[in-house]
């Protein structure tokens, strides 16, 4: 049986299987995405599929020390928008 990864997500600090997690990527190019997929090039963290979860991210400044550099408004909020996308 093959064991399936886990990752804790930044927002509520969960322990999940990492499928069931979004991941978040900063790309060399110093642009932040969602990554469904989990492939893309660059550093990554994971949040639930809540929008909850990315909201206290953003207000704990989870995310500034997750990629070690600041997170501007603008970008939490396309971070936000790209979410709600997912959801559809």
């Amino acid at each position: 049986m093959k064991k399936i990864p886990e990752r804790t997500c930044i927002g509520c600090g969960q322990k999940k299987e990492k499928p069931n997690l979004i991941r978040i990527v900063h790309s060399p190019d110093d642009t932040f995405s969602i990554d469904p997929t989990g492939r893309k090039n660059g550093r990554g963290a994971y949040i639930c599929n809540d929008s909850a979860c990315l909201e206290k991210a953003i207000k704990r400044k989870a995310l500034d020390r997750a990629f070690k550099v600041t997170v501007s408004e603008d970008t939490a909020q396309a971070l936000r928008e790209e979410l709600i996308q997912l959801d559809r």
